[in-house]
């Protein structure tokens, strides 16, 4: 347990510079879009690979940091039925959830998106918008994202595994976010 625990260390670093590094695309894209609305105004021009570009950035922030909101403890959840557990059973309930969900749907997501971004990148696909950029590119960058996101789930997995048998502390204790302050009525603060 202990080398696959030097494993998920080192799987959740990676994600972590990732996911803040990838923090930046949304900089870009909002300045792209920025300078893309003052020329449209200014010069009456626009161009399609700058519109595109926006959405390659969004799209490789969305993609690339999903392994790190995994990492975070900050995926969706259900979280008022998630709650009612047990500390153990919302454990239970997390590995069986990255076991038979998470980790078919991203491994099917890379046994298909491997081929798909092979053929764009062999045929030199390019947009079907005048102007517009290569496309490989994006389609790369969903497979990384599946890709990052298939490593990070392995990691949880092992991380899970590791609390539950109380090799490791619960790095992430579950607070439910709906719970009423203490001491308040409905949750609101008292004077």
């Amino acid at each position: 347990m202990k080398t696959l625990l030097v494993l998920s260390r080192l799987i959740d670093a990676i994600t972590e510079n990732i996911g803040k590094a990838v923090g930046w695309l949304i900089l870009v894209a909002v300045l792209v879009s920025a300078g893309n609305a003052i020329v449209r105004k200014v010069f009456n021009t626009s161009s399609n690979a700058w519109l595109e570009a926006q959405w390659y950035l969004f799209g490789g922030a969305f993609m690339l940091a999903a392994a790190y909101t995994l990492a975070q403890n900050e995926h969706i959840r259900i979280d008022v039925v998630y709650g009612k557990f047990s500390r153990r059973v919302q454990h239970w309930i997390d590995l069986l959830g990255h076991l038979l969900f998470l980790m078919p749907f991203v491994l099917l997501m890379v046994y298909y998106l491997v081929p798909y971004v092979l053929m764009s990148f062999r045929s030199g696909e390019g947009s079907s918008s005048a102007g517009g950029l290569i496309v490989w590119p994006a389609k790369a960058i969903l497979l990384a994202g599946f890709v990052l996101l298939a490593f990070q789930g392995v990691s949880e997995i092992i991380k899970k595994i590791a609390i539950m048998r109380g090799d490791m502390d619960d790095p992430a204790p579950y607070i439910p976010t709906h719970a009423p302050l203490e001491g308040t009525v409905a949750g609101e603060k008292g004077a």
